[in-house]
């Protein structure tokens, strides 16, 4: 006969909370366990041993666990009756990894008696129906970043100041978080802090958290994708839009979240910064309403443009999501390129260089190409080109010569190309440093401008 382990919960505090029938089958038990005695309904039990030598001895927990499943097999195999009834914290079913580790071994039966589990008593204590409001548990020590919603969310294995405090760090410092503090005892606390606040709390094991609402990208996007549909039935502007007709605005919201971006270089300010985020979500608008007329052609959905961004993205850091080593950022850039060519078959560098670009920047991803295609130049060093074109052009003016026409727009090709060239070769931004330079001309144009009006007023 297979040896049988028979779990029983103790329920989320006293022994008043457990059922009639965990109090009977632990009573009458010949051989019985508690994983822990830290715990209030453990005191009806006096003569039950513990595990609690175990913590004292164990390095880690899933050293403690591996040796409290041993220790109940060989105790169910070496039982007159073949069984051994094991009590645990709560209920069984709920945050028992020991209950997980017996179920699976198949030298075991394992029997799971119904208890009362921290979810029935934390649900009472708030008044709500899990399933009506979609109550999702989770563990405070399961690896992760942000803590995404949506809430409600119950959140266990909160038993200790040190894990308020690094869960705390996964939620925005302001966040109402709710603590359950020793539900179901006289000494109950339900209370609501910031989460920053969260590791003031002398939590312990019969502690739990409860966070009502959690915004995250998620609910956020989800919502503005509806605020998009209904935009496309009932407004007669976004009703009329096609994929043509939408292609200069998301240009012109590009350039004018440049724009912000580059006042926020120079400004740090909560305008700045309010300002980037407004134009970045017109941006991210038109991204969202390109999706919504791919959803309605059944061609593509915001749903599927980002599963290929992410795709993508892994697909592309090999060296962060595989065991692929870099060096530098510039070596990362080196294998993106491949690994790009190699997804999009390109045969050739000039493939998918982004033609609608401004000529500089243009100019500049050729130049890129074709240092990726090995193409070498022997064409004169960029800075000696610069100075004969320069030479060339000054001297063509001040002799009199006309610079128009077909000889002249090739010298003042050959000019911007080679500063181009040079700009490139040294690393610079020439697209960026001549919108610096763009920005310093317009400051002083209206500097020039208010001197002229207070001479005026004068």
């Amino acid at each position: 006969m297979t040896p049988v382990v028979r779990v029983v919960g103790l329920g989320p505090a006293g022994v008043d909370l457990m059922t009639v029938r965990a109090r009977r089958v632990l009573r009458d038990a010949p051989v019985a366990r508690l994983r822990t005695r830290r715990h209030p309904a453990a005191e009806a039990f006096p003569d039950v041993a513990s595990y609690d030598d175990l913590y004292e001895r164990a390095d880690s927990f899933d050293e403690l666990y591996d040796a409290i499943v041993e220790d109940l097999a060989d105790l169910a195999r070496r039982s007159g009756d073949g069984e051994v009834v094991y009590a645990v914290p709560g209920s069984a079913l709920v945050a028992e990894r020991t209950v997980e580790l017996l179920r699976e071994r198949d030298d075991l039966t394992v029997v799971v008696e119904p208890a009362v589990s921290v979810i029935d008593v934390a649900c009472a204590a708030r008044g709500v129906d899990p399933m009506a409001v979609q109550l999702r548990v989770i563990d405070a020590l399961a690896p992760g970043e942000r803590v995404r919603g949506p809430g409600p969310l119950l959140v266990l294995q909160t038993y200790a100041p040190a894990v308020l405090a690094a869960f705390a760090d996964r939620l925005d410092a302001e966040t109402p978080v709710t603590v359950l503090h020793h539900l179901g005892l006289d000494d109950e606390v339900v209370t609501t802090l910031a989460a920053r606040r969260l590791a003031t709390f002398a939590a312990d094991h019969l502690t739990s958290l409860w966070i009502d609402e959690v915004r995250g990208p998620g609910e956020s996007l989800d919502e503005l994708v509806s605020i998009t549909h209904r935009l496309r039935r009932e407004c007669p502007w976004d009703r009329e839009q096609t994929h043509e007709s939408l292609t200069r605005h998301l240009l012109e919201e590009a350039y004018e979240a440049i724009e912000a971006l580059d006042a926020l270089a120079g400004d740090s300010s909560g305008a700045a910064r309010a300002h980037v985020a407004e134009e970045l979500g017109d941006v991210l608008f038109q991204v969202v309403l390109h999706a919504e007329l791919g959803d309605e052609e059944d061609a593509f959905d915001l749903t599927s443009i980002i599963d290929g961004l992410r795709a993508k993205l892994i697909a592309r850091h090999p060296h962060v999501f595989g065991d692929v080593d870099v060096v530098d950022a510039d070596d990362v850039a080196r294998r993106w390129e491949v690994l790009k060519s190699a997804e999009k078959g390109r045969a050739s560098a000039v493939d998918g260089v982004t033609w609608q670009l401004p000529a500089l920047a243009l100019y500049d991803q050729l130049l890129g190409a074709a240092a990726r295609s090995g193409l070498t130049s022997d064409a004169p060093p960029a800075r000696e080109v610069v100075r004969d074109a320069l030479d060339a052009l000054v001297g063509a003016s001040t002799s009199g010569a006309p610079s128009p026409g077909p000889g002249g727009d090739a010298a003042w090709g050959d000019l911007v190309g080679a500063v181009a060239r040079l700009a490139h070769e040294s690393g610079v931004d020439l697209e960026g440093a001549l919108r610096a330079r763009a920005r310093e001309l317009a400051r002083a144009v209206r500097d020039h401008e208010s001197q002229g009006a207070s001479t005026t007023q004068g």
